[in-house]
Protein backbone atom coordinates (compact mmCIF):
# COMPACT_ATOMS: atom_id res chain seq x y z
CA UNK A 1 0.00 0.00 0.00
CA UNK A 2 1.26 3.28 -0.74
CA UNK A 3 2.80 5.68 2.43
CA UNK A 4 1.89 9.15 0.71
CA UNK A 5 -1.32 10.49 -0.66
CA UNK A 6 0.96 11.66 -3.35
CA UNK A 7 1.71 8.14 -4.00
CA UNK A 8 -1.85 7.05 -4.05
CA UNK A 9 -3.05 9.23 -6.68
CA UNK A 10 -0.03 7.85 -8.82
CA UNK A 11 -0.80 4.67 -8.50
CA UNK A 12 -4.22 5.52 -8.73
CA UNK A 13 -3.51 7.24 -12.16
CA UNK A 14 -1.42 3.93 -13.17
CA UNK A 15 -4.39 2.09 -12.18
CA UNK A 16 -6.66 3.45 -14.41
CA UNK A 17 -4.57 3.79 -17.42
CA UNK A 18 -6.53 3.35 -20.67
CA UNK A 19 -9.70 4.60 -18.87
CA UNK A 20 -11.24 7.80 -20.40
CA UNK A 21 -8.96 10.79 -19.13
CA UNK A 22 -12.20 13.22 -17.58
CA UNK A 23 -13.01 9.71 -15.45
CA UNK A 24 -9.37 9.59 -14.07
CA UNK A 25 -9.52 13.39 -13.32
CA UNK A 26 -12.50 12.61 -11.62
CA UNK A 27 -11.58 9.54 -9.96
CA UNK A 28 -8.18 11.04 -8.61
CA UNK A 29 -10.36 14.50 -7.32
CA UNK A 30 -12.22 12.51 -5.34
CA UNK A 31 -9.66 10.74 -3.69
CA UNK A 32 -7.76 13.44 -2.93
CA UNK A 33 -10.23 15.32 -1.36
CA UNK A 34 -11.31 12.23 0.74
CA UNK A 35 -7.70 11.53 1.77
CA UNK A 36 -6.78 14.82 2.70
CA UNK A 37 -9.95 15.54 4.63
CA UNK A 38 -9.61 12.07 6.71
CA UNK A 39 -5.51 12.67 7.01
CA UNK A 40 -6.75 16.34 8.64
CA UNK A 41 -9.14 15.22 11.19
CA UNK A 42 -6.74 12.42 11.97
CA UNK A 43 -4.19 14.81 12.70
CA UNK A 44 -2.26 14.64 9.49
CA UNK A 45 0.45 11.89 10.91
CA UNK A 46 1.46 8.84 9.41
CA UNK A 47 -1.00 6.57 11.07
CA UNK A 48 -4.07 8.88 9.60
CA UNK A 49 -2.35 8.41 6.17
CA UNK A 50 -2.34 4.44 6.48
CA UNK A 51 -5.89 4.49 7.76
CA UNK A 52 -7.32 6.73 5.36
CA UNK A 53 -5.91 4.80 2.78
CA UNK A 54 -7.27 1.47 4.40
CA UNK A 55 -10.65 2.99 4.60
CA UNK A 56 -11.10 4.82 1.29
CA UNK A 57 -9.52 0.71 -0.05
CA UNK A 58 -6.84 -0.18 -2.88
CA UNK A 59 -5.73 1.79 -6.14
CA UNK A 60 -6.58 -1.17 -7.82
CA UNK A 61 -9.96 -1.47 -6.22
CA UNK A 62 -11.16 2.72 -6.42
CA UNK A 63 -10.38 1.83 -10.30
CA UNK A 64 -12.23 -1.19 -10.62
CA UNK A 65 -15.17 0.50 -9.38
CA UNK A 66 -14.61 3.50 -11.04
CA UNK A 67 -14.83 1.87 -14.45
CA UNK A 68 -17.94 0.21 -13.30
CA UNK A 69 -19.61 2.57 -12.43
CA UNK A 70 -18.60 4.25 -15.52
CA UNK A 71 -20.06 1.69 -17.41
CA UNK A 72 -23.39 2.03 -15.84
CA UNK A 73 -23.71 5.51 -15.92
CA UNK A 74 -22.74 5.63 -19.55
CA UNK A 75 -25.66 3.15 -20.23
CA UNK A 76 -28.31 4.67 -18.51
CA UNK A 77 -27.70 8.18 -20.17
CA UNK A 78 -26.84 6.97 -23.48
CA UNK A 79 -28.85 8.70 -26.29
CA UNK A 80 -31.27 6.76 -27.99
CA UNK A 81 -29.41 5.88 -30.65
CA UNK A 82 -31.15 6.79 -34.36
CA UNK A 83 -32.61 3.96 -36.42
CA UNK A 84 -30.24 2.86 -38.74
CA UNK A 85 -31.73 1.87 -42.39
CA UNK A 86 -30.05 0.94 -45.52
CA UNK A 87 -31.91 3.38 -47.24
CA UNK A 88 -30.27 6.73 -48.10
CA UNK A 89 -32.83 8.99 -48.02
CA UNK A 90 -34.32 7.22 -44.76
CA UNK A 91 -31.06 8.33 -43.10
CA UNK A 92 -30.52 11.67 -44.38
CA UNK A 93 -34.65 12.89 -43.45
CA UNK A 94 -33.90 10.85 -39.86
CA UNK A 95 -31.53 13.28 -38.69
CA UNK A 96 -34.50 15.47 -37.73
CA UNK A 97 -35.27 12.72 -34.92
CA UNK A 98 -31.71 12.40 -33.63
CA UNK A 99 -30.73 13.88 -30.50
CA UNK A 100 -27.12 14.80 -31.42
CA UNK A 101 -28.06 16.77 -34.47
CA UNK A 102 -30.68 19.06 -31.92
CA UNK A 103 -28.08 19.29 -29.25
CA UNK A 104 -25.28 20.60 -31.45
CA UNK A 105 -27.56 23.08 -33.35
CA UNK A 106 -28.35 24.41 -29.97
CA UNK A 107 -24.92 24.51 -28.70
CA UNK A 108 -23.82 26.34 -32.20
CA UNK A 109 -26.22 29.00 -31.37
CA UNK A 110 -25.56 29.20 -27.55
CA UNK A 111 -21.70 29.46 -28.45
CA UNK A 112 -21.93 32.83 -29.37
CA UNK A 113 -22.91 34.12 -26.00
CA UNK A 114 -20.27 31.52 -24.06
CA UNK A 115 -17.44 32.74 -26.56
CA UNK A 116 -18.30 36.61 -25.83
CA UNK A 117 -18.35 35.61 -22.00
CA UNK A 118 -15.14 33.65 -22.06
CA UNK A 119 -13.16 36.18 -24.03
CA UNK A 120 -13.90 39.03 -21.69
CA UNK A 121 -13.14 36.80 -18.94
CA UNK A 122 -10.00 36.20 -20.52
CA UNK A 123 -8.99 39.24 -21.79
CA UNK A 124 -9.83 41.00 -18.40
CA UNK A 125 -8.32 38.76 -16.08
CA UNK A 126 -5.27 38.72 -18.14
CA UNK A 127 -4.89 42.40 -18.45
CA UNK A 128 -5.47 43.03 -14.63
CA UNK A 129 -3.14 40.17 -13.62
CA UNK A 130 -0.39 41.65 -15.50
CA UNK A 131 -1.37 45.09 -14.58
CA UNK A 132 -1.33 44.78 -10.77
CA UNK A 133 1.29 41.95 -10.40
CA UNK A 134 3.97 44.99 -9.64
CA UNK A 135 1.12 45.51 -6.26
CA UNK A 136 0.62 43.28 -3.66
CA UNK A 137 -3.32 42.97 -4.81
CA UNK A 138 -1.68 41.40 -7.62
CA UNK A 139 -1.64 38.20 -6.42
CA UNK A 140 -4.78 37.51 -5.06
CA UNK A 141 -5.98 38.55 -8.45
CA UNK A 142 -4.51 36.33 -10.27
CA UNK A 143 -5.46 33.79 -8.15
CA UNK A 144 -8.91 34.83 -8.48
CA UNK A 145 -8.78 34.60 -12.52
CA UNK A 146 -6.66 31.55 -12.47
CA UNK A 147 -9.98 30.05 -10.21
CA UNK A 148 -12.55 31.19 -12.68
CA UNK A 149 -10.67 29.72 -15.62
CA UNK A 150 -11.00 26.40 -13.84
CA UNK A 151 -14.45 27.41 -12.77
CA UNK A 152 -15.64 27.76 -16.43
CA UNK A 153 -13.45 24.82 -17.83
CA UNK A 154 -15.72 22.77 -15.46
CA UNK A 155 -18.98 24.79 -16.64
CA UNK A 156 -18.34 24.23 -19.81
CA UNK A 157 -17.63 20.82 -19.87
CA UNK A 158 -20.84 20.27 -18.72
CA UNK A 159 -22.66 22.06 -21.40
CA UNK A 160 -20.14 20.16 -23.86
CA UNK A 161 -21.05 16.60 -22.44
CA UNK A 162 -24.88 17.99 -22.30
CA UNK A 163 -25.24 19.59 -25.64
CA UNK A 164 -22.57 17.37 -27.91
CA UNK A 165 -22.68 13.93 -25.56
CA UNK A 166 -18.85 14.15 -25.21
CA UNK A 167 -17.89 12.73 -21.75
CA UNK A 168 -16.39 15.52 -19.60
CA UNK A 169 -14.76 15.52 -16.24
CA UNK A 170 -17.05 16.16 -13.70
CA UNK A 171 -14.84 17.28 -10.93
CA UNK A 172 -11.66 19.69 -11.14
CA UNK A 173 -8.40 19.27 -11.89
CA UNK A 174 -6.05 17.80 -9.75
CA UNK A 175 -2.16 18.55 -10.49
CA UNK A 176 0.52 16.79 -9.31
CA UNK A 177 2.06 18.54 -6.02
CA UNK A 178 4.21 17.62 -3.15
CA UNK A 179 2.06 19.05 -0.57
CA UNK A 180 -1.99 20.01 -0.29
CA UNK A 181 -0.52 23.83 0.60
CA UNK A 182 -2.15 26.81 -0.68
CA UNK A 183 0.96 27.87 -2.52
CA UNK A 184 1.61 24.16 -3.34
CA UNK A 185 -1.49 24.28 -5.11
CA UNK A 186 -1.05 27.96 -6.52
CA UNK A 187 1.83 26.69 -8.14
CA UNK A 188 0.57 23.42 -9.85
CA UNK A 189 -2.32 25.63 -11.24
CA UNK A 190 -0.07 28.09 -13.12
CA UNK A 191 2.40 25.00 -14.34
CA UNK A 192 -0.46 22.77 -15.41
CA UNK A 193 -0.39 22.87 -19.13
CA UNK A 194 -4.16 22.64 -18.96
CA UNK A 195 -4.67 25.70 -17.73
CA UNK A 196 -3.36 27.54 -20.84
CA UNK A 197 -4.92 25.51 -23.10
CA UNK A 198 -7.86 26.42 -21.50
CA UNK A 199 -7.60 30.18 -21.72
CA UNK A 200 -6.57 30.07 -25.24
CA UNK A 201 -9.83 27.31 -25.54
CA UNK A 202 -11.93 30.52 -24.11
CA UNK A 203 -10.55 33.22 -26.58
CA UNK A 204 -10.78 30.82 -29.64
CA UNK A 205 -14.46 30.22 -28.29
CA UNK A 206 -15.17 33.79 -29.53
CA UNK A 207 -14.31 33.64 -33.41
CA UNK A 208 -15.59 30.07 -33.05
CA UNK A 209 -19.17 30.98 -31.66
CA UNK A 210 -19.50 33.57 -34.42
CA UNK A 211 -19.05 31.31 -37.38
CA UNK A 212 -21.14 28.44 -35.37
CA UNK A 213 -23.82 30.98 -34.68
CA UNK A 214 -23.61 32.95 -38.17
CA UNK A 215 -23.31 29.58 -40.05
CA UNK A 216 -26.79 28.10 -38.50
CA UNK A 217 -28.64 31.43 -38.76
CA UNK A 218 -27.85 31.46 -42.29
CA UNK A 219 -28.64 28.47 -43.32
CA UNK A 220 -32.21 28.14 -40.93
CA UNK A 221 -32.96 31.84 -42.79
CA UNK A 222 -32.00 31.03 -45.96
CA UNK A 223 -34.16 27.47 -46.21
CA UNK A 224 -37.17 29.18 -44.41
CA UNK A 225 -37.07 32.32 -47.12
CA UNK A 226 -36.37 29.79 -50.01
CA UNK A 227 -39.69 27.50 -48.52
CA UNK A 228 -41.54 30.58 -47.56
CA UNK A 229 -41.01 32.82 -50.91
CA UNK A 230 -44.00 31.07 -53.22
CA UNK A 231 -46.51 31.76 -50.36
CA UNK A 232 -45.56 35.16 -50.11
CA UNK A 233 -45.87 36.06 -53.40
CA UNK A 234 -49.17 34.33 -53.52
CA UNK A 235 -50.35 36.16 -50.22
CA UNK A 236 -49.09 39.81 -51.26
CA UNK A 237 -49.36 38.82 -54.79
CA UNK A 238 -46.03 40.75 -55.78
CA UNK A 239 -42.83 39.59 -56.77
CA UNK A 240 -40.39 39.09 -53.51
CA UNK A 241 -37.61 38.81 -55.02
CA UNK A 242 -36.54 42.61 -56.67
CA UNK A 243 -33.20 43.76 -58.02
CA UNK A 244 -33.66 47.33 -59.43
CA UNK A 245 -36.68 47.51 -61.90
CA UNK A 246 -37.31 44.19 -62.06
CA UNK A 247 -38.87 41.54 -59.92
CA UNK A 248 -38.99 38.08 -60.27
CA UNK A 249 -42.16 35.59 -60.02
CA UNK A 250 -42.21 32.22 -59.25
CA UNK A 251 -44.12 30.04 -62.15
CA UNK A 252 -46.70 27.86 -60.37
CA UNK A 253 -44.79 25.02 -61.37
CA UNK A 254 -41.62 26.17 -59.58
CA UNK A 255 -43.43 26.35 -56.30
CA UNK A 256 -42.78 22.27 -55.56
CA UNK A 257 -39.26 23.31 -56.26
CA UNK A 258 -38.62 26.33 -53.95
CA UNK A 259 -40.63 23.88 -50.92
CA UNK A 260 -38.38 20.77 -51.84
CA UNK A 261 -35.24 22.86 -51.73
CA UNK A 262 -36.05 25.02 -48.11
CA UNK A 263 -36.91 21.24 -46.52
CA UNK A 264 -33.72 19.85 -47.99
CA UNK A 265 -31.78 23.61 -46.74
CA UNK A 266 -33.07 22.71 -43.66
CA UNK A 267 -32.16 18.88 -43.22
CA UNK A 268 -28.75 19.18 -44.47
CA UNK A 269 -28.10 22.36 -41.62
CA UNK A 270 -28.77 19.47 -39.17
CA UNK A 271 -26.33 17.53 -40.65
CA UNK A 272 -24.15 20.19 -40.73
CA UNK A 273 -25.04 20.88 -37.06
CA UNK A 274 -24.07 17.51 -35.88
CA UNK A 275 -20.84 17.26 -37.65
CA UNK A 276 -19.63 20.43 -36.58
CA UNK A 277 -20.67 19.08 -33.47
CA UNK A 278 -18.93 16.18 -33.31
CA UNK A 279 -15.71 17.75 -34.26
CA UNK A 280 -16.11 20.85 -31.59
CA UNK A 281 -16.76 17.86 -28.81
CA UNK A 282 -13.12 16.56 -29.87
CA UNK A 283 -11.66 19.81 -29.92
CA UNK A 284 -13.53 20.74 -26.47
CA UNK A 285 -11.94 17.46 -25.01
CA UNK A 286 -8.24 17.83 -26.31
CA UNK A 287 -7.92 21.67 -24.70
CA UNK A 288 -9.69 21.42 -21.28
CA UNK A 289 -9.08 17.57 -20.56
CA UNK A 290 -5.64 17.08 -22.25
CA UNK A 291 -6.16 14.68 -24.84
CA UNK A 292 -9.17 12.90 -26.58
CA UNK A 293 -10.06 9.15 -26.82
CA UNK A 294 -12.66 7.70 -27.97
CA UNK A 295 -15.67 9.03 -29.64
CA UNK A 296 -19.15 10.92 -28.45
CA UNK A 297 -21.86 8.58 -26.87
Amino acid sequence: MPDTIEAYLAELRAALAGADPALVQDAVYDAEEYLRSAVSEGGGTQDAIAEAIDAYGTPVEIAAAYRETERTVAAALRRPAPVKSGNAFARFFGVVVDPSAWGALFYMLLSLATGIIYFTVVVTGLSLSAGLMILIIGVPVALLFVGAVRAISLAEGRIVEGLLGQRMPRRPRVAAIADGSFWGRLKAWFSDYRTWTTMLYMLLMLPLGITYFTIVVTSLSVSLAVFAWPIAQWVLNTPIVQIGDYGYLIQPWGAPFAFAAGVLGFFATMWLAKGVGYLHGMFAKIMLVGRFEGGAK
